[in-house]
């Protein structure tokens, strides 16, 4: 696979320059912004990028505040603790999408983020806590642990709160395979675990965040 320096390069020519292309990238949040994220915002980003996932995204950014009194604001502890009532209530509200396992994973998410918050203290500590360098570890975590977390839809979520991150989008994969890092959309453990150790590589070239190498790969092509 190319250097990193050598994909920016190509980045750069169809961005406008160097100059251009940096202005584009935003760094992620750090540790101590992203620990102090409260937690019913952990669960609302969840629940925005699970409905946005297959569906049309503006409808749900143009409904999102009735999203948030369905759910009272998202409350961890009301979630978490929704009755057969309040699943039929909210499959029946016209404030949000009606779509019943998405809402079921409103709960599920709840109970996640409640786990995470009784071993680290929230789970916002325990998420910025984990390392860019086994990135890959915190999106199992996210879909064997949580609900309907997996595939892009955990990675939007950890990219739209300032987590650092790559987004396996179709440019990026497409960038990928053309440096002989996967042969087709990763999947498999060893296949993300091929992405994480090219990521790690550009890093360690670039000083440079997951994030911005993400957004590079997606502008390269």
């Amino acid at each position: 696979m190319r250097p990193f320096d050598e994909i920016f390069a190509i980045a750069a020519s169809r961005k406008g320059g160097a100059e251009a292309l940096n202005a584009m990238l935003t760094p992620p949040k750090s540790a101590d912004e992203l620990a102090a994220i409260p937690d019913d915002r952990w669960l609302a980003a969840m629940t925005r990028c699970i409905f946005q996932a297959g569906f049309n995204w503006k409808v749900v950014e143009s409904m999102w505040p009735g999203f948030e009194a369905a759910f009272d604001g998202f409350d961890i502890g009301r979630c978490a603790m929704l009755t057969d009532e309040d699943f039929d209530r909210l499959v029946s509200d016209t404030r949000i999408v009606r779509h019943g396992a998405k809402i079921r994973s409103v709960q599920e998410n709840a109970v996640f983020l409640q786990t995470l918050a009784a071993e680290a203290g929230s789970a916002a500590r325990a998420i910025a806590a984990w390392p860019s360098s086994d990135y890959i570890g915190l999106l199992g975590v996210l879909k064997k642990r949580g609900s309907r977390l997996g595939g892009t839809t955990g990675q939007y979520c950890l990219r739209s709160l300032g987590k650092d991150s790559f987004i396996l989008s179709q440019s990026v994969v497409d960038r990928l395979i053309a440096e002989g890092v996967v042969d087709k959309t990763p999947t498999s453990r060893k296949a993300l675990a091929d992405v994480q150790s090219a990521f790690n590589v550009w890093c360690e070239q670039s000083g440079r965040s997951l994030t911005e190498i993400s957004r590079v790969l997606a502008m390269s092509l």
